[in-house]
């Protein structure tokens, strides 16, 4: 019969985890250094309700179920145990006596630390003393705002960015200083790793998490992740943590019906699994598991520094439905199909990281349209502050995966995204999910032969740079690695020993440069104030052009040509000038295109063109995409001449495609 005790139950920190508001369970829970009267030791707690008897068990006990039992906290389902003379690195689990009869061999959901795979037991760990040196850091961004600042985030796979000669990957420390170094050189400013919590099989590559608070130890201590962070903060990069709290393995040492039966999980079967994924759904309605969820955004950011989460498989968690027959879910108490359990999760998730963390980003992986991702809890919004654009991604992959010769006939898909590109804010993601599973490489995804491919991907990201939202490209997109991702190699590095991939990785080095010093990239991307379409409805030649501004009214003409063939004297309307001047092209020799470029000034003529009383006629390369900078009127600010040019916008854009004989879509509002 396991022993109870009502010595906390006024305890608040166990209070508030049973209200669901305590966002620093894991300084409660889990294994903790500590000292009772001159004895050093841990004491341990874990959450086990329905348990019948709890013990802690370890190298330090010969793994005896008998030698350290846990007493629970009166009424609280919480088991406790301080252990003295433990030593950090001691392995331990869990053993828990179901009250059918069973004994399973737990890790500790809150662990700081765990053995690497295939080992599976949790470590001790004390992740205090860390002597961070990022003050600077967090100095500078004291007044950031993400929405009116550059984000270029290179998404990497820990694992298989670079390994040594002997095929071992990099650990935390070893990749450092080489991974600053790059980042800084090709000009991005966050970098965004795939999930590094522990977990047990590499071909999950990271998104099966059985150790929420550990990062894993494939690469080292959690000191030496912090070290990572911390080396490059020191060097003005930003860290996103990809994060995982829409399900989990069913790994017998893990949260899988932890102590005999549903406790992290749903007990509703309607609920409780995503079948076509082998893993188990949060409860979000659970105050419970809401504390270990939340808590856990909090921990990442607070004790590790990370800038930002990315949230993964968002529709996953909304959708009742989601993956599942009609047979397989039950509607909400609404009619719905909309988790409202979910819903509330992410309001309180959002709220309580941004409150507390306003520069921090917490961005959603979400692929449907589902309304108010990126605005607040207070409007009935989700709360995130970004949202990955996953239709602008289908649209355009899809469209540059065709022959330029069918592209005419879906034109659509290079301008849709404009009807709802200021309805959230949104990151444009080209990510590991594009590059695996038979999808080809972004080069590979190019038609023709081969250099055709380096100019349709030249053309591509200099579009993608232009388009309003912030930025993502995976590992190796940058060289133009043409074989898919492979999780059990480092990247295909050789490849810079080829003019082509060099000057392809000189190209997105001088891309990202540009992006980041060219504020009507990047300043307003929430409204229509920022963008201005010229020309959106030649879907016969395959050409758009549009215009960026900041916030001053400085402007960067784009025009993009996705068909191999140069077009003569192209005129497209421009606001008044005395000339344009051709400042980046993406087929210029030197990144390995075929040399058509503007010389010199290009001269505005009175020739209304595109709803402008001016215009000017220029050369426009094949498969590339130029940007274009307007010499102003003496006199004249760049805010003047753009003015009224955005009025004509919304409506102009509709009938355009619709005259253009484009197939308009319609975007679907999901039901709660």
């Amino acid at each position: 019969m396991a022993k109870s005790t009502s010595k906390t139950q006024d305890n608040l920190p166990l209070y508030l985890f049973h209200q669901g508001t305590n966002y620093k369970s894991y300084e409660f829970l889990g294994a903790h250094p500590c000292k009772k009267g001159k004895v050093q030791g841990y004491v341990f707690r874990v959450w086990a309700p329905n348990a019948a008897e709890v013990s802690v068990v370890g190298n330090f006990n010969g793994w005896d179920p008998d030698a350290n039992p846990m007493e629970l906290l009166e009424k609280s389902g919480v088991w406790e145990l301080m252990i003295p003379d433990l030593a950090q690195y001691d392995i331990y689990k869990y053993c828990i006596k179901t009250r059918d009869g069973r004994t399973l061999m737990k890790s500790d959901p809150y662990a700081f630390h765990a053995e690497t795979a295939p080992d599976n037991a949790s470590k001790l760990y004390d992740i205090e003393g860390y002597e961070w040196k990022d003050k600077d850091w967090y100095d500078k961004r004291k007044d950031y705002n993400p929405y009116r600042s550059p984000v270029n985030i290179y998404e990497l796979h820990m694992g298989s960015w670079r390994r040594h000669e002997d095929g071992n990957p990099y650990s935390y420390r070893q990749v450092a200083d080489e991974l600053v170094s790059y980042l800084k050189e090709m000009g991005y400013n966050y970098v965004e790793f795939l999930p590094l919590m522990e977990y047990p099989f590499d071909g999950s590559w990271g998104y099966q998490v059985t150790g929420y608070y550990a990062p894993t130890s494939r690469y080292g201590t959690p000191h030496d992740f912090m070290h990572l962070v911390d080396t490059l903060h020191k060097a003005g990069i930003g860290v996103i943590m990809d994060w995982v709290p829409a399900h989990f393995p069913k790994d017998a040492h893990g949260l899988y019906e932890f102590d005999g039966q549903p406790l992290y999980e749903y007990q509703d079967v309607h609920k409780r699994e995503h079948a076509h994924w082998g893993t188990r759904i949060f409860d979000f309605g659970r105050n419970e598991v809401e504390c270990f969820l939340v808590s856990n955004a909090m921990f990442w950011i607070e004790k590790y520094h990370v800038d930002g989460l990315r949230v993964d498989a968002v529709a996953s968690m909304l959708y009742l439905d989601y993956g599942r027959e009609d047979w397989e879910w039950m509607p909400n108490v609404n009619g719905g199909r909309g988790n409202l359990e979910a819903v509330a999760f992410f309001q309180k998730l959002n709220t309580a990281v941004l409150t507390e963390h306003p520069g921090a980003l917490m961005i959603a992986e979400e692929s449907t349209a589902w309304p108010l991702v990126t605005k607040p809890a207070s409007v009935g919004g989700l709360g995130f502050n970004f949202k990955w654009n996953m239709g602008w991604m289908n649209d355009m992959l899809s469209y540059n995966s065709l022959d330029p010769y069918f592209r005419s006939y879906n034109h659509d898909k290079l301008t849709f995204s404009l009807f709802y590109a200021f309805s959230e804010n949104f990151i444009l993601p080209i990510s590991h999910d594009e590059v695996v599973h038979g999808k080809c490489s972004l080069i590979n995804k190019m038609p023709g032969e081969y250099e055709t491919k380096f100019s349709g991907v030249r053309a591509f990201l200099a579009y993608m740079m232009s388009h309003p939202g912030k930025k993502l490209l995976f590992m190796g997109c940058e060289f133009a690695q043409f074989i898919e991702w492979n999780y059990k190699q480092q990247l295909d590095w050789m490849l810079l020993g080829y003019d082509a991939h060099r000057q392809m990785q000189s190209f997105v080095k001088e891309l990202n440069q540009f992006y980041l010093n060219t504020p009507a990239f990047w300043q307003v991307e929430d409204s229509w104030d920022g963008f201005n379409w010229i020309s959106h409805d030649d879907n016969t030649q395959n050409i758009i052009a549009f215009r960026r501004i900041d916030e001053e009214g400085n402007d960067i003409v784009v025009l993009c040509n996705f068909a191999p063939v140069t077009r003569e004297n192209y005129r497209i309307g421009v606001p008044d000038a005395t000339s344009y001047d051709e400042i980046f092209n993406t087929d210029d020799i030197r990144f390995g295109g075929s040399g058509v470029v503007n010389k010199g000034a290009i001269r505005v003529k009175n020739v209304a063109e595109h709803g402008f009383d001016h215009s000017i006629s220029l050369t426009v390369p094949p498969l590339a995409t130029i940007y274009l900078k307007r010499a102003a009127l003496q006199g004249q600010t760049g805010g003047q001449a753009c003015g009224k040019d955005n009025q004509k916008n919304r409506s102009q854009i509709q009938a355009g495609l619709e005259g253009a004989g484009c197939q308009i879509q319609s975007v679907q509002i999901s039901s709660f």
